[in-house]
């Protein structure tokens, strides 16, 4: 028995489904043929489904699909809408009026649709009163809660306090 054969089929290794530009079926044909009918009409032969029972191929201008498939990607990247994490560092022992802008600053990123990461830095023996950082990251949190949802409740991390607030979408 030849190599060319398959076993109980009376299809041929080497012929391929070939599909037109257009998308109409060209038929079954053999692998040289449907290669000189793509160099006749001066376009591709793109192997699309190499596991089907044959093969399928088709006749496209392959540059000139590579070229829209980039153009439809980079659309499509265009609309996505990117988010990020933005920071917001605070002390224990911050006063009322910088608390505020902070907070309206940690308002605007929510509002933005990006997260906020909330950081209470302690310093010396400040770390031996994480209550008041705890406090203070639950006091933002209320403060933004029209704009956000606690993502991760405040720990303790080192010498700092963690908590990130994830924006709520009104739509």
């Amino acid at each position: 028995m030849s190599k060319d054969l398959r076993l109980n089929d009376e299809i041929r290794v080497r012929d391929v489904r070939l599909v037109g530009e257009e998308g109409e079926q060209l038929g079954i044909m053999a692998v040289r043929d449907a290669l000189s009918l793509a160099v006749e009409k001066s376009l591709d032969l793109v192997e699309i489904a190499p596991t089907a029972k044959p093969p399928v191929c088709k006749l496209m201008d392959y540059g000139k699909y590579k070229y829209e498939q980039a153009k439809r990607d980079k659309e499509a990247r265009k609309k996505q809408k990117s988010m990020e994490i933005k920071e917001v560092k605070l002390r224990p022992n911050i006063e009322d009026h910088d608390f505020e802008t902070k907070a309206r600053n940690a308002q605007r990123f929510l509002t933005e649709g990006d997260k906020v990461k909330v950081t209470i830095m302690f310093r010396g023996r400040e770390v031996t009163h994480p209550e008041l950082g705890k406090t203070l990251c639950l006091r933002l949190a209320e403060f933004c809660k029209a704009e956000s949802s606690i993502e991760r409740e405040p720990k303790l991390e080192g010498r700092n306090m963690i908590m990130i607030l994830a924006s709520v979408k009104h739509d």
